[in-house]
């Protein structure tokens, strides 16, 4: 039996927006992505009227889903978690740890670098543990460390390959020196959680743009990101812009990715179009920062150390207004960012393509071309999942 599945609708990627097109499936590979008119086999007929084909989303920050929470260690619920998360559309991911005792980081990675190695993830990132106290937002405070090259050895040897990204605050003492250590292995220095100065945070992002330039292995990590932009750091003030002015510009100029997490939540619809605006789709990557909730109720859960109650969907940690991380999967941020008026070929984008080129992973995730793994994604006319393709097969049948 043939393996073949075609799809047709509009097909709204980083390199085409089709009303009338075809994406063919054959093999787990994309075999023909484009015009139906150009379609060399049989058409599907009866396709529903306003169907959505889009790549697979990628996420570069994510905690868990499902109930796990990717910081505990634990094998099975982690692949749990990635496996929910195929499921609602983000078809590669990075796993995210927060701060914690640097055993149990250890741990940690070396169970995503087993995950990374199964393909049920496309790697890890080290949200700390070396952030400022005075913008810790939900990482526990008697955790946070200064920069420690020692320790940073430890956990590039736990991860291996499947570390691809560790976010550091710019200003604490041996944080350009880390970023060197990280880079010359090929890992994205992201700059977050941090109170940095303007020119602090700008000599950070040139100084990580410039170390991802010289690695060769990795060809297309080649620039810094910035963790969810605006959140865990101070606001844009006109006497003192700090990190949030650093960051616009370098992505203003292509030399950094800014992560937003467009949820409705920690960013107003306003702040994402505008961003959008100021520094366009190619240097945004949408990002969900999800945690253990995502997909379930509201409750009491746990992020890392720390325990979180998510009321009405928003997490916080217990006792504090923090936000504990967001609860909603990249397709819900998607949703959001063309609710707030940016086009839908953008929101896809930055997505989609901008983070998979981010991770270098632009031959294999990110778009819709022959030859590139088939993750599909099936929307209706509301953006609402209808169906996902991870790999050449259903992960989420058809509705």
């Amino acid at each position: 039996m043939s393996s073949e599945v075609v799809l047709r609708g509009r097909i709204v990627s980083a390199t085409m927006d089709v009303p009338d097109a075809v994406v063919a499936v054959d093999g787990g590979l994309v075999t023909f992505a484009g015009p139906a008119s150009g379609f060399p086999g049989v058409l599907p007929h009866d396709v529903p009227a306003g169907r959505i084909l889009v790549p697979g989303l990628v996420d570069l920050h994510c905690h868990g889903a499902s109930g796990s929470d990717f910081s505990e260690g634990d094998l099975e619920g982690a692949a749990r978690a990635a496996r929910y998360l195929h499921s609602r559309g983000t078809t590669t991911l990075l796993a995210s740890l927060v701060t914690g005792k640097p055993a149990d980081l250890v741990r940690s990675l070396e169970v995503l670098r087993e995950l990374t190695k199964q393909g049920l993830l496309a790697g890890s990132h080290l949200e700390g543990p070396f952030l400022s106290r005075q913008q810790c937002g939900a990482h526990d405070p008697g955790l946070l460390l200064e920069p420690d090259p020692g320790l940073v050895a430890r956990l590039l040897a736990a991860a291996g390959p499947s570390l691809a990204s560790m976010t550091l605050a710019a200003e604490l003492p041996g944080a350009l020196e880390v970023a060197d250590q990280l880079t010359a292995g090929g890992v994205i220095p992201s700059l977050g959680h941090t109170a940095a100065e303007h020119t602090t945070a700008a000599a950070f992002l040139e100084r990580a743009a410039a170390g991802l330039g010289t690695y060769g292995n990795r060809a297309g990590r080649r620039r810094p990101t910035v963790t969810h932009l605006f959140n865990a750091m101070p606001s844009l003030h006109h006497r003192s812009p700090g990190p949030v002015s650093a960051s616009l510009s370098a992505a203003r100029a292509g030399k950094a990715v800014v992560e937003l997490i467009a949820d409705g939540v920690h960013l107003a619809p306003e702040t994402v179009k505008l961003v959008f605006d100021l520094v366009g789709a190619d240097n945004i990557a949408l990002v969900t920062d999800a945690m253990a909730a995502t997909g379930l109720d509201d409750g009491h859960y746990r992020l890392g150390s720390l325990p979180v109650t998510v009321r009405q969907g928003v997490a916080r940690v217990d006792g504090t207004d923090a936000i504990a991380g967001g609860t909603a999967t990249l397709l819900d941020v998607v949703r959001a960012t063309v609710a707030a008026g940016v086009p839908l070929r953008d929101a896809v984008r930055s997505a989609s393509a901008v983070p998979a080129s981010v991770l270098g992973l632009s031959a294999k995730a990110g778009d819709l071309r022959p030859g590139m793994p088939a993750d599909v994604l099936i929307l209706d006319p509301d953006l609402k999942l209808a169906g996902v393709l991870r790999g050449g097969a259903w992960v989420h049948e058809v509705g």
